[in-house]
């Protein structure tokens, strides 16, 4: 695969597509951008595991915080990897190890491992290197543009919003239908 840039299409179908996240890296400090993720990605329905061995049996927001992958007693969907690229490599070979495999492993932003990459995807798991699913979820379902950010979706209409509590969308789950109701 080709991992310069990624299709909307396969963002979105993995967002759409995950359910069980588990996210190596996890803080319990909320100025943390892991802990920032930690929190968006589950107030969107995403079930998320956080993964930290110095937080190990501590809860992050309600959520039980395990030591490694292979202590996680349940199938994950994703791995989402916010260590650094070197990091990666390791943390990516414990998910291969897990049984069964989970469908995706995500590297945060600035973080690339194409060797490990490479070993994932031998394996039949989808890798995304270099990107946040928070900042693709808000792009991808409008939430970013409301920060005043060009998610590249332009419509005339303009959003329903909730009549009160926190705004969230969801993505559209018709590719080429923007999360407005207009054609792209």
């Amino acid at each position: 695969m080709n991992h310069e840039s990624y299709p909307d299409d396969l963002i979105r179908s993995i967002l759409n597509g995950v359910k069980t996240i588990a996210l190596v890296g996890a803080s319990n400090n909320p100025a943390r951008p892991s802990y920032i993720v930690l929190k968006y990605l589950s107030e969107r329905g995403f079930t998320l595991v956080p993964v930290n061995p110095g937080l190990a049996r501590q809860e992050i927001l309600g959520m039980k915080v395990y030591a490694s992958l292979k202590d996680i007693p349940f199938p994950l969907d994703m791995v989402e990897i916010f260590r650094n690229s070197t990091a990666a490599g390791p943390i990516t070979d414990e998910a291969l190890a897990l049984d069964p495999l989970p469908r995706v492993i995500w590297m945060q932003l600035s973080v690339r491992n194409d060797e490990a990459a490479a070993r994932a995807e031998a394996k039949g798991v989808t890798v995304i290197m270099n990107r946040c699913p928070k900042i693709e979820y808000g792009r991808l379902s409008g939430e970013i543009g409301w920060q005043g950010i060009n998610s590249r979706i332009l419509s005339s209409k303009k959003p329903v919003m909730a009549e009160k509590g926190v705004q969230k969308r969801s993505l559209s789950l018709t590719p080429g239908v923007n999360p407005f109701g207009a054609r792209r």
